[in-house]
């Protein structure tokens, strides 16, 4: 499932969630004009749960304080489809939830979620030697918040069931909900482990950071 838009028009102009996509951009564009170099740029950069939990570096490149790659760690992506991905959700639902909690207050929230999100991640298994990256925990916060405050606006959406394509509207909560369950059981056989793949962790956990921080922020403007 792709989503391609939301029924569900802004007041606000989106600027920050644009911000994002276009440091995020940036970033891997920068990462590919590195050429060889590319693989030490990450190490550097990226968060890895072990050296997060140990503060031991499993890497040479790893140079940087540990606690500040869960920071760096969200703007850096493995390939084009995991950039393109995650900048196609976070396009599609990041302008109502910045609406909603405002320009500044959303930035924070997209950080926190991504912080949170790797923590979890780092803890739930700490001797992985993997880097982890990109900004999927910060988006899964953000799809979290979607589901708790949109959950009935409609998602126009890009069905692929191996030859069967179709553009269906589907209502967020079924959409973000299908999405988390996904998530839960995929990802749950790869707690602890020590490999490389998919940081579900932080998909699952930054979802559920994103309702209740976003709960919080709504509550107390």
């Amino acid at each position: 499932m792709f989503p391609l838009r939301v029924e569900n028009p802004t007041k606000r102009f989106p600027i920050i969630t644009i911000l994002m996509i276009t440091a995020n951009i940036f970033v891997f564009s920068y990462q590919l004009s590195l050429g060889e170099s590319e693989y030490i740029f990450i190490w550097k950069y990226a968060a890895v749960a072990q050296t997060l939990t140990s503060f031991v570096p499993v890497h040479s490149a790893s140079t940087i304080f540990p606690p500040l790659t869960l920071f760096t760690s969200i703007f850096l992506h493995g390939n084009i489809w995991h950039l393109l991905g995650n900048m196609l959700f976070l396009w599609v639902f990041g302008g109502n939830i910045e609406d909603k909690l405002g320009h500044i207050r959303f930035i924070l929230f997209y950080f926190a979620c991504g912080v949170l999100s790797l923590i979890v991640q780092a803890v739930t298994s700490p001797l992985s030697e993997t880097p982890i990256i990109g900004a999927s925990g910060a988006i899964a916060g953000v799809m979290g918040a979607y589901f708790l405050r949109f959950p009935r606006t409609r998602v126009t959406t890009l069905l692929i069931v191996f030859f069967f394509i179709r553009i269906a509207r589907i209502p967020a909560i079924v959409f973000l909900g299908l999405w988390l369950i996904i998530q839960i059981l995929v990802g749950a056989p790869t707690i602890g482990s020590t490999g490389g793949g998919v940081a579900y962790m932080a998909h699952i956990s930054g979802f559920i950071c994103g309702m209740v921080l976003f709960k919080i922020l709504e509550k107390y403007k």
